[in-house]
């Protein structure tokens, strides 16, 4: 559960941070971090959630924090699309007799 989140550079690269607390820019600034922008968050919050929080802050509306952003996003929240096809299973024999007698039931 973290307590604090944003976004920083890296060699040239945006990353979204997670954090317990603020005191984690010295840190960052120390390994060569840049553009550090923490939030405190509202509550503690698990990965998935703070990624779903960071999209309604003020940092999604800059396009290089909004792309690390949204690939933070696809990490901790994938998307659960569950694909459905068509059987194509043939009816069994049971099933032909069925409709055979259903349908001379239906005639009469």
């Amino acid at each position: 559960m973290f307590k604090v989140a944003g976004v920083s550079t890296l060699k040239g690269e945006f990353k979204g941070l997670f954090a317990n607390d603020m005191t984690r820019v010295k840190v960052l600034a120390k390994n060569g971090h840049t553009d550090i922008e923490l939030l405190e968050l509202p509550e503690a919050m698990a990965k998935p959630a703070v990624v779903t929080f960071l999209k309604t802050t003020e940092l999604y509306a800059n396009p290089a924090f909004q792309a690390a952003i949204d690939a933070a996003d696809a990490k901790y929240n994938p998307s659960s699309v569950v694909k459905v096809t068509k059987s194509k299973a043939k009816p069994s024999l049971e099933d032909i007799k069925a409709r055979a007698i259903a349908e001379l039931a239906d005639a009469e």
